[in-house]
């Protein structure tokens, strides 16, 4: 994997072989960052990064200028990869926090303005995840979350849906606050 656009571009962003996730592919990053690179300044951001996983998408957010950024993620292996990337690139301002995302979303009290979520394909839980972001007003007025999903579900009908895109098997759906 590699950093798509920004400060790092092109940077590698190296994943423990041992690493068992399922990072979003280049070709998908960069997808989606053409579109919020349309919507949002990075700069001016706060920016929060739900199952982060191998991070790459708050490293993204990171090289385009984002500096406000909480990284959650259960596994301990991921945050520990996260902390020694960010470290080896000289990264700073990424708040690392090892918990569950569910608990994670009951018990945080900032707001942002752009969400990502990334949870594992099989979760339980996985449709309820707009509903206890926006139920427990994390996003800011006019916010995004993105939940990065399989083609087999689907958010159409659920209060702040904007969009949906495609991009091979891996599916981003769009909700605003």
């Amino acid at each position: 994997m590699r950093v798509i656009g920004g400060e790092y571009k092109g940077r590698i962003i190296e994943v423990s072989k041992d690493f068992d996730s399922r990072p979003t592919t280049d070709f998908a990053r960069e997808a989606l960052f053409n579109i919020l690179s349309n919507h949002f300044d990075f700069s001016g951001i706060r920016f929060l990064d739900l199952f982060s996983g191998t991070g790459s998408v708050s490293i993204e957010c990171y090289s385009r200028g984002c500096r406000q950024i909480d990284l959650v993620d259960t596994n301990g292996k991921a945050i520990h990869g996260v902390g020694k990337l960010a470290t080896k690139l000289g990264i700073q301002g990424i708040h690392l926090v090892k918990l569950d995302a569910f608990r994670f979303i009951h018990v945080c009290k900032k707001q942002y303005h752009l969400i990502f979520a990334d949870p594992p394909f099989d979760l339980k839980n996985l449709s309820g995840i707009p509903d206890a972001i926006l139920g427990n007003n994390l996003l800011l007025p006019g916010g995004w979350l993105v939940l990065e999903h399989p083609k087999n579900h689907h958010f159409e009908e659920k209060p702040d849906f904007f969009d949906e895109r495609k991009y091979g098997s891996v599916h981003f759906s769009f909700f605003r606050a």
